[in-house]
């Protein structure tokens, strides 16, 4: 299944209405999932926080988010249900996450991915990003370290 083929993809800034559905996202993509009230407070309390879902035919298949600090956008997460991998969902949210910081004076772009996650590199790579530097045991669950990229042309 081709994005071409999704028929009615929406992508939304994400609401409290989503965050069931965005929870088990989360749950399939993440051995550390973000917990449901983390989710209520970015959305609904932090001021930082810029986050969208991708909705097909209703249903939330993918979503993602990013913090921007003055001129600088940290993404925290971008996550795909696993029945739609492969589609170009993520490059649809990554695109939008753009979109949203060239609207909002965003110059340049930050994320960290776990160095055995190749698809994502792949992903952030095609949109410019660029291994920066890494923080060794970043991930709690394993003790993997993760790499820092930026995008400094947004």
């Amino acid at each position: 299944m081709w994005l071409a083929d999704l028929d009615g993809l929406e992508i939304l800034k994400m609401t409290i209405e989503h965050i069931d559905d965005v929870m088990v996202v989360e749950n399939l993509s993440f051995s550390i999932p973000w917990s449901k009230e983390s989710f209520f407070q970015e959305v609904t309390g932090n001021t930082f926080a810029r986050y969208i879902t991708a909705k097909v035919n209703g249903r939330v298949i993918g979503y993602a988010g990013m913090w921007k600090v003055f001129d600088e956008g940290h993404i925290t997460n971008v996550a795909v249900h696993p029945e739609f991998r492969g589609t170009g969902i993520g490059s649809a949210l990554i695109e939008y996450l753009m979109e949203v910081a060239r609207k909002e004076n965003i110059t340049s772009m930050t994320l960290e991915v776990r160095r055995s996650n190749i698809a994502a590199q792949r992903l952030y790579n095609k949109y410019g990003f660029k291994v920066e530097g890494y923080r060794k045991g970043y991930y709690s669950d394993n003790r993997e370290d993760a790499l820092i990229m930026w995008k400094t042309d947004v």
